[in-house]
């Protein structure tokens, strides 16, 4: 155990006051946290409505029922309409900035709620003049900057549905999420800065307007107020934004109407476009910044994202809060990895999230903030994308601060927020996360569905939550839906990762039990990378995996099949390496490259990863490769020799 709440941490939290507030209008008691969990978790319909009450949910209309339907075709509170947006706007406070944001080479800047209000009535009002209705896309090629929140907004006043893609994304990884959602609206930046060096995005923004024919409309935020020649209509963001207008109008829409469409890593072919609905969303960021997070009102909130990543539309959830919303839009080790714990200091940041893998890294390179900091402020940390290892976790404790808070946390892409994570009133153990989230049925089954205590498992999620997804789009059978989550266990929902459920009713998640590519919080697909290296002529086939280890590190090799006659070289893999990163992501350029003879398909002409990833990670290849559902087993040799020789 590496911290316990003091009594006083734990009166102040605000899961004692929704407790207090349960026991009152209620008549519902609970000794503890986990007694608590399970009522939650038994009784959904009541522990959401309890929600819907708790927090003055706006609305119109009336709901008969909490709850219709099965996984993954439920209906929430129908009937009813609301908007995110205007829940925000409610919290609006002239004491205490809405936003701080720093840029990477800027000074700390704070907006306040007139200007915020100013800029999204301004832009809603430009998109109401461009005929902009609810169930319209609009889609931003954005870095995590106000005007990404402004547009957002501004967006969902009205009802429209958001999508972003961080700049930093390749062009044809934009293209590949951005076309499968037609959007009306794009709103782009031409430029960003990185790691010191500005890139340059024109050339993207001509192409991304050529692959997108329902564009009817792109709004630029330039920094050198040059348009591009366009056959579309092109409007500088300044032009947009800047009129007098102080009034939002907010557009209240079905509870499963859709707020954003994200994308999931592209494993099996395209990125999944899932939609997540406007209820959802709202209770579940309620529940989960109020109560998980702890979030105040004037509290500064950051977690350190871009907006390719569904951490940025979670962290939004903060301003439901009351609280400040905390951005910043850089590199987290430019000009060295000092540069957060500055910020963290310089703005006076309250709960400061970022990823497991920035914080080993700071383990690493032997940061100390303790020691350079002024970090009176922070009461927590809070750290997801992958694993932190019990490494990760007495870092923290020794060289960031003693009393703190640290609140791991894993959900997804999927749910847009954490199925396990923090709670202010529990003790921090080295290696755990501290809890399944209030409204969570989370179990771990084996292989046949039988649920396990203190053994890994198959994480899975027995019962429906409002945040999880309202349907794929473009795939209105559910076929798609149903082959992400429902094929191992009929009706429950199996997530992907290797989990335990500790004694202290915790849990450890030890990696991903699917082949997606996650490393430092990024995910991506498989599917991606070989598309990236079909691009090497030299090339004729490959298989990407990647490995969480122990010590929270990444080994993530690439396996290459050259065409005949050709070897691989370093000008091979320097030309391998370059199409990933320009293509793709910089994240994901793989730490090895390795040749070899063939690479295992299914019989139904499927590439297959995961039993090259489970025998690379020691398994048993008796136990992982099935050969009788593979087209060319032989193929496997090569990797149980190869770890054999390796080990």
């Amino acid at each position: 155990m590496l911290w316990s709440p003091s009594k006083e941490f734990i009166r102040q939290s605000n899961i004692t006051h929704y407790q207090q507030w349960l026991k009152e209008n209620k008549n519902l008691a609970f000794d503890d946290y986990h007694s608590l969990w399970q009522w939650s978790a038994d009784n959904i319909e009541a522990f959401w409505e309890s929600l819907w009450e708790y927090f003055d949910v706006m609305h119109d209309g009336t709901y008969q029922h909490i709850l219709q339907g099965t996984m993954p075709r439920c209906k929430w509170f129908e009937g009813t309409k609301l908007n995110y947006a205007e829940h925000i706007f409610r919290k609006a406070n002239k004491q205490h900035p809405a936003i701080v944001f720093k840029a990477e080479s800027g000074e700390i800047q704070e907006i306040y709620w007139d200007t915020l209000t100013q800029q999204v009535a301004s832009l809603q009002q430009y998109l109401n003049s461009c005929n902009v209705v609810a169930g319209d896309r609009i889609a931003a090629y954005l870095p995590g900057c106000p005007e990404a929140t402004v547009a957002f907004l501004a967006a969902n006043t009205l009802g429209a549905i958001w999508s972003s893609c961080s700049p930093d994304f390749g062009t044809n990884s934009v293209i590949d999420r951005f076309a499968q959602i037609e959007p009306k609206v794009l709103i782009a930046v031409d430029s960003y800065q990185y790691n010191g060096k500005v890139f340059d995005k024109q050339e993207v923004i001509q192409d991304l307007i050529k692959s997108l024919p329902s564009l009817e409309q792109v709004i630029i935020i330039s920094s050198k107020d040059i348009l591009p020649q366009s056959t579309k209509p092109v409007v500088s963001w300044k032009q947009v934004t800047t009129q007098a207008v102080d009034k939002i109008i907010f557009v209240r829409v079905a509870f499963d109407h859709p707020i954003w469409i994200l994308y999931s890593s592209g494993t099996t072919g395209l990125p999944k476009a899932i939609t997540h609905s406007h209820g959802g969303i709202l209770l579940e960021q309620l529940k989960y910044g109020t109560f998980h997070n702890d979030f105040k009102p004037g509290e500064r909130c950051f977690w350190y994202t871009t907006t390719g990543w569904m951490m940025w539309n979670y962290i939004h959830g903060s301003l439901l809060a009351g609280a400040t919303m905390v951005l910043y839009d850089g590199s987290p080790a430019y000009p060295d990895l000092s540069v957060l714990w500055k910020f963290t200091q310089d703005a006076r940041i309250n709960h400061f999230g970022t990823s497991a893998g920035f914080m080993l890294a700071n383990l690493k390179g032997g940061i100390y903030p303790v020691n350079e900091f002024d970090l009176s402020s922070l009461r927590s940390i809070g750290s997801t994308g992958s694993t932190l290892p019990p490494e990760g976790f007495e870092w923290v404790y020794k060289k960031v601060k003693n009393d703190l808070w640290l609140t791991s946390m894993s959900g997804g892409t999927d749910v847009c927020s954490a199925f396990v994570g923090g709670m202010p009133t529990l003790p921090v153990y080295a290696g755990e996360i501290q809890c399944r989230a209030l409204g969570c049925k989370l179990e771990a089954f084996d292989t046949d569905g039988n649920s396990l205590t203190e053994q890994v498992g198959e994480m899975v999620i027995t019962k429906p939550m409002p945040s999880m997804p309202v349907y794929f789009w473009n795939d209105p059978d559910f076929k798609r839906y149903h082959e992400s989550y429902f094929e191992m266990y009929p009706g429950i929902w199996r997530h992907g990762d290797w989990i335990e459920i500790t004694k202290h009713n915790g849990v450890i998640i030890y990696g991903r039990s699917d082949a997606t590519l996650n490393r430092g919080g990024v995910r991506i697909g498989t599917s991606e990378i070989y598309r990236a290296v079909d691009k090497v002529k030299e090339v004729k086939d490959s298989l990407i995996i990647c490995i969480e280890k122990k010590d929270g590190e990444f080994w993530m090799p690439l396996f290459v099949v050259m065409q005949e006659g050709v070897a691989l070289s370093a000008d091979i893999e320097k030309k391998i390496n370059t199409t990933i990163r320009s293509d793709y992501s910089p994240r994901h350029v793989p730490d090895e490259i390795i040749a070899v003879p063939d690479i295992p398909y299914t019989i139904s002409g499927k590439k297959t990863e995961t039993p090259v990833k489970k025998i690379l990670m020691g398994k048993d290849p008796k136990e992982v490769v099935n050969a009788g559902a593979l087209k060319n087993p032989q193929s496997m040799d090569f990797f149980i020799r190869w770890h054999e020789n390796s080990n």
